[in-house]
């Protein structure tokens, strides 16, 4: 007949809830009340559960159900609302890591989107436009292919992927497209994935991500 214990009400309920929905929760507590009560009707029992128990059961199983439903953690209201819910600070704007356009980087070109890299100009992106990031890598490495014996050899590529322009805390308006050439003996970071508060309070327009892809390349 029934071979089940009081105390171990609580984990066969979550066992059956989890294994199954609602509605399998409600046939299972159906049987065993059923089984209870037979039980104490014929006040013999083939099984382990004792008289006393299956009128705990039963009770359980019976009037008391809803409230031990609830206590057990397995209530659900009538309507169930999912809310996404954001832990970013408010304001706080997500990095964008989307596919770069142009051809695909080669691992030589160490691109690092949200970066920017500091060293002396090479070549000027303000005039030195490249289609891609890609382009600009090979500018790059180009440049330093074919630098005279004084010349200084690139070995930072700076890049501006956004079609709105880059930020700088310089006096220039920085465009879609530039491709910065730079030099470094040991290149060092302007800034990387989001500029500082303390930076964005010195500057009001700055925006909250780097929006300057670089890469240092081995020359």
């Amino acid at each position: 007949m029934m071979d089940l214990k009081v105390e171990t009400l609580e984990t066969r309920v979550q066992i059956a809830t989890t294994a199954k929905s609602l509605d399998a929760v409600q046939s299972w507590r159906r049987e065993k009340l059923k089984e209870a009560t037979e039980l104490i009707r014929e006040k013999t029992s083939n099984s382990t559960t004792s008289l006393k128990e299956a009128r705990l059961l039963s009770r359980a199983l019976g009037d008391d159900w809803a409230e031990l439903f609830e206590e057990i953690g397995l209530w659900i209201p009538v309507q169930i609302i999912n809310t996404e819910h954001d832990d970013k600070p408010e304001g706080e704007e997500e990095l964008d890591y989307e596919i770069v356009a142009g051809k695909q980087l080669p691992l030589e070109c160490h691109a690092e989107v949200h970066t920017d890299y500091g060293g002396d100009a090479v070549r000027w992106g303000l005039t030195h436009h490249k289609e891609s990031a890609y382009d600009c890598c090979m500018a790059c490495l180009n440049q330093a292919k074919h630098a005279g014996p004084n010349q200084k050899k690139c070995n930072i590529w700076v890049y501006c992927p956004s079609e709105t322009g880059c930020h700088s805390p310089d006096i220039y308006q920085h465009k879609h497209q530039e491709c910065w050439l730079k030099y470094a003996e040991k290149p060092r970071l302007n800034f990387k994935d989001r500029y500082p508060e303390s930076y964005r309070n010195a500057h009001p327009n700055a925006p909250v991500i780097v929006p300057w892809m670089s890469g240092v390349v081995s020359v």
